[in-house]
């Protein structure tokens, strides 16, 4: 390999994890940031889980697990956890779509994995 390969490409780093769960419950303050994919609105409804709840977690919750690039350039996914409904924990698959919106992928309930 010589020496200008791969120049002029910048490395995408992952963005720190408290900086990413700042943003995103930032943005989770106005529900109009905050776009349900099909998948994630038909597993809602199978396990009981409201868009509220949802809301709920990204305003409070925590990272769990990497935090990874989304298929498109400046996105990142990640999955927000928190308790709702007494104790069970509920995961947010969450994209962040240049630090703008959200885009929930898919919500689940974390003791059911």
């Amino acid at each position: 390999m010589n020496d200008n390969e791969g120049a002029g490409r910048l490395r995408n780093f992952a963005p720190r994890p408290e900086d990413l769960l700042s943003r995103i419950q930032q943005l989770a303050r106005d529900s109009k940031n905050v776009a349900f994919s099909d998948h994630a609105e038909e597993r809602m409804d199978e396990r009981g889980i409201t868009d509220l709840d949802t809301l709920r977690v990204l305003r409070s919750g925590d990272l769990s697990g990497p935090i990874c690039p989304g298929i498109r350039e400046g996105e990142w996914k990640c999955k927000v956890v928190a308790p709702i409904k007494g104790r069970r924990e509920v995961g947010v698959v969450t994209i962040v779509i240049r630090n703008k919106r959200l885009l929930i992928k898919t919500v689940e309930w974390e003791d059911m994995r």
